[in-house]
């Protein structure tokens, strides 16, 4: 289940929700103003780098010891 991004363009809150499936998506309305007019934000990933546990050679960066 994702959590998609919002802006609220009536009030201009931005908050997070987290969506069921593709129907709950259009059912967004913004917390602080009621608005069903929300725009979904587009999200940016972010991935964290690790380094290598120590037992693997390839460098799996799985954090066992």
């Amino acid at each position: 289940m994702p959590i998609y991004e919002y802006k609220c363009p009536d009030c201009g809150e931005e908050f997070e929700k987290l969506v069921r499936g593709m129907s709950d998506a259009d059912q967004v309305s913004c917390p602080t103003c009621n608005s069903d007019n929300v725009k979904r934000k587009m999200s940016l990933v972010a991935a964290k780098g690790g380094e290598a546990c120590g037992t693997c050679t390839t460098g799996c960066s799985s954090g066992t010891t």
